[in-house]
Formats: structure tokens, sequence, C-alpha cells
């Protein structure tokens, strides 16, 4: 049974706000397409799908896609989108048999787990022989604007990217997959204001925020909040472009 942590409480705790902060329906069918040219023919999995954004996406562009996700109000969320495709269920030990899985996508999702070989190596036991892994990968970057600039201090607190390129490929090989390829993702764009984004920094909605102690939080996060709702128009949106690489893998 997928165990349910602090950290799944977290993201069910973001699930209300999750679809407007990272992008909704839209972001989702540009993560699609994205995704969509790597996959082969047959079953996609994708693992910690969210609210299902992608998903649907995925869906719409002829894809069977089945889900698994740790957080059971996520797991709700997506319910709603996708129907009984999408489970509760751990990325490091999924409920599939050996072999048995043309596709697995993993979105923003590697650099959140608890242990990344592990999970590689449940990815690559779940594949068939030839089949693919489309992971994009960590955090998305921002092109700088006076959000990203507000927020900086922050930057101190996020973990280092286990999932860059480089250490990615190092690891999948110790699982038995192999890199096909390395990409870019088309730019992710969405627009937020300054106080929407100071809201989310308050509600804990990115992950590095969620066990951050109180007096590291006054010290910290709440100027970077204030700082946001000082800004100029503060209910204005302002349109943001984010990057983020993608690579594809290989089970020989």
């Amino acid at each position: 049974m997928p165990q349910v942590t602090a950290e799944s409480l977290s993201f069910d705790t973001a699930a209300d706000e999750y679809d407007a902060y990272h992008g909704g329906l839209e972001r989702g069918r540009k993560a699609a397409e994205d995704l969509s040219p790597h996959l082969l023919p047959g079953t996609v999995l994708d693992i910690g799908l969210g609210t299902g954004l992608v998903d649907v996406g995925l869906r719409e562009l002829g894809h069977s896609v089945i889900g698994v996700e740790l957080a059971p109000e996520m797991v709700s969320r997506a319910h709603s989108r996708l129907g009984g495709r999408v489970a509760l269920g751990d990325a490091h030990s999924l409920p599939f048999a050996s072999s048995s899985l043309a596709n697995v996508v993993m979105v923003h999702v590697l650099h959140v787990v608890d242990d990344m070989d592990r999970v590689l190596a449940e990815t690559a036991r779940v594949l068939a022989p030839g089949g693919r892994l489309v992971t994009v990968h960590g955090v998305p970057v921002a092109e700088p604007d006076e959000l990203v600039e507000a927020e900086a201090p922050l930057n101190v607190l996020k973990p280092e990217v286990p999932d860059t390129p480089e250490r990615l490929a190092a690891a999948a090989a110790k699982a038995g997959l192999r890199v096909l390829e390395e990409a870019a993702v088309n730019p992710y764009e969405i627009d937020l204001s300054p106080n929407q984004y100071a809201d989310s920094i308050e509600g804990r909605v990115w992950s590095y925020l969620k066990d951050v102690d109180g007096d590291t939080w006054q010290r910290l996060v709440v100027p970077v909040a204030a700082a946001l709702r000082a800004l100029p128009e503060p209910d204005r949106e302002r349109h943001q472009v984010w990057r983020v690489p993608l690579t594809v893998l290989v089970k020989d």
C-alpha cells in the first residue's frame, strides 16, 4: 500500500491551487505536445501525475494514459479528469508487472522523490525491452523579471537539483536505461501577478518551502512575500517564460 507521508500531505494542501500555479490545462497540453513525439505506440504511465493536467493533453493526442500519484487529494482531482485510469501509488514501488509498459513519463517529478536511483530502477523494471522513459527535468527556470528578482533571496532554501541531465544519465545507466535524446521543452508561459506569487509562497505551494522552520520563515520568506506585494500594481499579471530540459531514455 502507498504510504501517505508529510510530503504527500504537502501536495494535498497545494491541490486547491496546483492547477492555477502550474499553468492549468493550457500548460498541460503544451507539455503533452513536448512528450508525444518521443512516445512509442502503447500505454503511457505517468508517474506523479498531479491533477492530471498533462495526461488530459496526452489523451487528446491519442495516447492511452494511466497514472499514479502519492497524494490522495491530487489523485481525486486527476480521477475527475481521467476516471479510473489513475491510482494512488508510490514511484518507489510501482503497482505494475515487470516489462509490462511501453512508455513512462515523469514531468517535474525526479527532483522531489526520496530516492532517484530506486525510482529509476522501478521504472526500468516495469518498462518492456525497448520501452521509453521521457522525463521533464526538475524545477523550470524563469527568464529574469521583477518577480524573479524579488524572489531571489529564497534561492538559498532550494535544494540542489538531483536530476540535472548529467546526473540523470549516470543514475539511469545504473538502472539499465540509456540516453536516447536530450532536448528542451517548449517554454512554459504563465501570467502571474505579484500578489498571486506571494500567495503561492505563503501557502507553501512550492515543494522547497514545505519544511521551512518558523525562524527561517520569518527571516527570509516573510520579507520576500512583502517585497512582491510592494511591487507596482501588485494585482497586475506579469507574463513569465520558463525553460526546462527533457531527456528520453530507452531500456535496452
